[in-house]
């Protein structure tokens, strides 16, 4: 899953960092970047990469009526070769998605706590994405798969995260099929990346600032450092009841 997620990185630097060309206004720095915004996506073309402006919630080209279509924001690794909506894209129309990180939630005594997800190192990521178009209006999804170990006491499913080759394998346009893009489809090495609490804040899509990303508490950088986190689900005590 993949709900929210931010990008400071000024998109000039990402579109040199990606060999694209640049085709939207950088608008700064958005630190809750939520479902049906304009987001920065790369994509090949015939005369190379572009990073173009798309809706985050694809509508199938194919669809007779936009509005009876349920919010398609992520698409799930297992599910491409046989959705029709995924499957013509995963031939013809991939794309990743820059982020310098995205948020999940878990609930902590009794709270939905969100968590955020970036490498360790502080640069971007490439979330695997696919994109259509329906008249004029172009729309993308973030392709999801298991969540890895580190990850997984706070999901069961995080973004497919490129790296190295495999970023120029996903934007190949030469390269085609499920069976030569299986292996891209995995999850990510958890030793690159951190995670950790941050305010409820981002809960509100309305808020889109510096406190959304401001740590609350230690980054946790192994799997067993969740051991040092409250327990999933845990009951809130009676005091707390109401703070919330």
């Amino acid at each position: 899953m993949c709900g929210r997620y931010s990008l400071q990185t000024p998109l000039p630097d990402l579109a040199d960092a990606f060999d694209a060309r640049l085709a939207l206004e950088d608008r700064g720095p958005r630190f809750n970047i939520a479902p049906t915004d304009t987001i920065a996506a790369v994509r090949p073309t015939k005369s190379g990469r572009e990073m173009a402006g798309l809706r985050w919630g694809l509508i199938p080209g194919r669809a007779r009526d936009p509005a009876r279509v349920p919010l398609i924001i992520n698409a799930r690794a297992e599910s491409l070769e046989t959705r029709p909506a995924f499957r013509d894209l995963l031939a013809a129309r991939r794309c990743l998605v820059p982020a310098d990180g995205f948020y999940e939630w878990r609930t902590e005594c009794g709270v939905s706590r969100p968590y955020f997800v970036r490498r360790r190192d502080g640069g971007p990521l490439a979330l695997a994405g696919l994109w259509d178009r329906r008249g004029a209006e172009e729309s993308c999804a973030i392709i999801t798969t298991d969540a890895n170990e580190l990850l997984r006491p706070l999901h069961d499913r995080m973004p497919v995260v490129l790296s190295g080759e495999n970023i120029d394998r996903w934007t190949d346009p030469g390269t085609r099929g499920l069976d030569r893009l299986r292996d891209v489809l995995q999850p990510s090495a958890w030793e690159f990346l951190e995670i950790y609490p941050v305010s409820v804040r981002v809960n509100r899509v309305g808020f889109d600032d510096p406190d959304c990303i401001a740590p609350e508490g230690p980054s946790i950088l192994t799997p067993e450092s969740w051991t040092d986190r409250p327990d999933a689900g845990r009951p809130a005590p009676g005091e707390q009841l109401g703070l919330f």
